[in-house]
């Protein structure tokens, strides 16, 4: 038996007939469409429940803009070689899983008094 790719079809078709003919490129949302969406959400920075709680109850809400700051700083540290990272911003505190993209608590200016953060490897200035 042999196997042919015809281009025009997008299908491989072999000596068989047309009864062989599948599709070449698998089911619908078959591995390109899994590989860009795991990419994006490999890409995307996310806020633990922890963080969340911490910034809500410091009545603290992150804009698009500081969102943006954020992943910069993250894109920053990570081509450092970082693996968790305090990021500062304005009167915020943020520790990061540099690896992960997740923000895994968050500090006010009213918590920052102690002034001790540990398990970081950097300290990034967004």
């Amino acid at each position: 038996m042999v196997n042919q790719v015809n281009l025009t079809t997008k299908g491989i078709q072999s000596s068989q007939g047309s009864a062989g003919v599948k599709q070449a490129n698998g089911k619908p949302g078959g591995f390109a469409a899994t590989l860009a969406k795991e990419t994006q959400r490999q890409e995307a920075l996310t806020i633990s429940q922890h963080a969340q709680k911490r910034l809500d109850s410091s009545h603290v809400t992150l804009s698009n803009q500081d969102m943006q700051r954020i992943n910069t700083a993250v894109d920053k540290a990570s081509l450092k070689g970082s693996n968790q990272s305090l990021v500062m911003m304005d009167d915020l505190a943020l520790v990061v899983s540099i690896k992960n993209r997740v923000v895994i608590t968050a500090v006010d200016e009213a918590r920052t008094k102690e002034g001790i953060f540990t398990n970081i490897d950097s300290v990034v200035i967004a």
